[in-house]
C-alpha cells in the first residue's frame, strides 16, 4: 500500500509538469512572431493568407488551401495599376498585369509570387527562409521600387 501512494504521486508529478512543459513556445514559433513585429514596427503589414491559385503554391491537402504569408506595404496616395507575377528563376512571370514587369529581378529568398493593387504592393513568402529577419529591409525596398516602376 505504501508503494501504491508514492507511484501515484509520481504520475500526478510527471502528468503536471509534461503539461508546463508543453505549454512553452517553440524557438521557430517564437522566431516568427519577433520578425511579424518587427515587420508591423518597419511599416510592413504581415499575414497569414489562404494561397491564391494563381500563385500555384501547393495545396496543404486535397480540398483545403495551403496558408502562406503575405506581407505588405500601404501607399495611401498611390494609383497603382493590378498586376500579378509568380517568381521564377529570381525573376517575374507575370499572370496578369502590364509588361513593364516582365523580368524584374528579384534578388529576395523565398518569394513565391507578388500583386500590386490599387494603393498596395504585397508579396507571398515562405517566412521559414528568413528566421532571422535578415531581409526585411530589402523587402520593404523591393515593394517600394515596384510601387515606383
Amino acid at each position: 500500500m505504501e508503494n501504491t501512494g508514492i507511484w501515484v504521486a509520481v504520475v500526478i508529478i510527471v502528468f503536471v509538469l509534461g503539461s508546463i512543459l508543453g505549454l512553452r513556445v517553440s524557438p521557430r514559433e517564437k522566431a516568427l512572431g519577433l520578425m511579424r513585429e518587427k515587420a508591423r514596427k518597419m511599416g510592413l503589414h504581415p499575414r497569414l493568407v489562404a494561397a491564391p491559385d494563381w500563385t500555384k503554391i501547393p495545396m496543404a491537402s486535397e480540398k483545403r488551401a495551403s496558408m502562406v504569408a503575405y506581407y505588405s506595404v500601404l501607399l495611401p496616395d498611390a494609383r497603382l495599376p493590378l498586376m500579378r507575377a509568380r517568381v521564377a528563376d529570381q525573376k517575374l512571370e507575370l499572370v496578369h498585369g502590364d509588361d513593364k514587369f516582365k523580368d524584374f529581378p528579384i534578388a529576395l529568398k523565398g518569394i513565391y509570387a507578388i500583386d500590386m493593387q490599387a494603393n498596395c504592393v504585397g508579396l507571398y513568402w515562405d517566412e521559414e527562409s528568413d528566421l532571422r529577419a535578415a531581409q526585411l529591409e530589402e523587402i520593404k525596398a523591393c515593394l517600394h521600387s515596384l510601387a515606383k516602376l
